[in-house]
């Protein structure tokens, strides 16, 4: 269930940005407002959906899915392929918020 929240809340708040970006970067229409806030609505909601204790370590944990998706994103939507860099990002950024989500706690700082 987490994996599939991640994803429809990077999508969601993908999408909802973009709308952003298509009114004031690309001239669109400033109805494109209206999808992007209920997109972006549907992210927050989607967030509060991982089993986590607290709120920052799924966001936190969320944010290595949120680049993946934004370079997917890159590659499908703005048709620019990701170079080696691109990858080799992702890879750390998924590693570790793999780390945050799913590391052992013991309640201890350090």
């Amino acid at each position: 269930m987490t994996a599939f929240a991640f994803v429809g809340a990077a999508l969601a708040e993908i999408a909802g940005c973009f709308a952003f970006w298509a009114w004031l970067r690309l001239g669109k229409s400033a109805w494109w407002i209206a999808p992007g806030i209920a997109s972006l609505c549907i992210f927050a909601y989607l967030l509060t959906l991982p089993d986590a204790d607290q709120a920052g370590r799924s966001y936190a944990a969320y944010g290595g899915v949120y680049i993946a998706a934004a370079v997917i994103w890159l590659w499908i939507a703005e048709g620019a392929k990701p170079d080696r860099w691109d990858l080799l990002g992702t890879t750390v950024c998924l590693v570790g918020a793999a780390i945050i989500y799913f590391g052992p706690r013991s309640g201890n700082i350090v």
